[in-house]
């Protein structure tokens, strides 16, 4: 018998009230409550801390406090680490997706996102995956190549307790494949697969499927440019 999950609950945070209207009436058609709205990040955290949702949709150009920062807060703060949230922006910029990937977000959507994949995102992030489209992970990659980033996970982790299999997948993972890409191309059972992800981040400390991207490529694991 499949184990029957509590509704998916979420807060929406963006500085115009259209927004947050439309994707309110897009996510409640599809039975996601929305526990709260906020219209700046200050409130988002606050509202994070009250309501405790599955997820975040969080914009990243906010007055008072900006989405990364409050992404920041709520990931940082006791009692928060159940919470996902999930970048919405109008600006592909490839600056914003670093610094809002190594703020904890666990994913990045542009605002014309269609209301299937909107939909789609929330369960998905719920689940533990990323959510990291093809775009985003080559705007991540192409930075790696072109700047020296800060070693903000690095120095805390080293990769020699992981098993060679879990080497390989975490390779893969971080050039974006998703689970059932990751069993089709090891021609493993995507449970399997799982279980390899989630001992790979327990071992290394990391929070999700997004971290451990950024890991693999702050530690050289993988090299900007090299693929799998």
């Amino acid at each position: 018998m499949t184990e029957e999950r509590a509704p998916l609950r979420a807060v929406i945070a963006d500085d115009q009230a259209l927004v947050r209207t439309g994707f309110k009436m897009i996510l409640a058609a599809d039975g996601i409550e929305v526990t709260a709205e906020a219209a700046d990040g200050a409130e988002a955290v606050a509202a994070v801390r009250r309501t405790r949702p599955d997820v975040v949709l969080m914009d990243i150009r906010m007055p008072e406090m900006d989405g990364i920062e409050a992404t920041r807060r709520i990931l940082g703060g006791d009692g928060a680490q159940e919470t996902r949230v999930i970048i919405l922006t109008t600006y592909d910029l490839d600056h914003y997706v670093y610094a809002a990937l190594t703020a904890g977000a666990s994913g990045f959507l542009l605002k014309d996102v269609t209301p299937e994949r909107l939909v789609s995102a929330l369960r998905l992030v719920r689940s533990g995956d990323a959510l990291l489209a093809p775009t985003i992970t080559r705007r991540l990659i192409e930075r790696f190549a072109q700047h020296d980033e800060p070693q903000t996970l690095a120095p805390h982790r080293d990769l020699s307790g992981l098993t060679p299999r879990e080497l390989e997948v975490l390779r893969l993972l971080a050039t974006g494949l998703s689970n059932a890409e990751l069993a089709a191309r090891l021609f493993l059972s995507p449970t399997t697969v799982k279980s390899h992800v989630g001992r790979i981040l327990s071992k290394l400390d990391l929070r999700d499927r997004v971290q451990a991207v950024v890991f693999a490529y702050e530690t050289g694991l993988i090299a900007p440019g090299g693929g799998a």
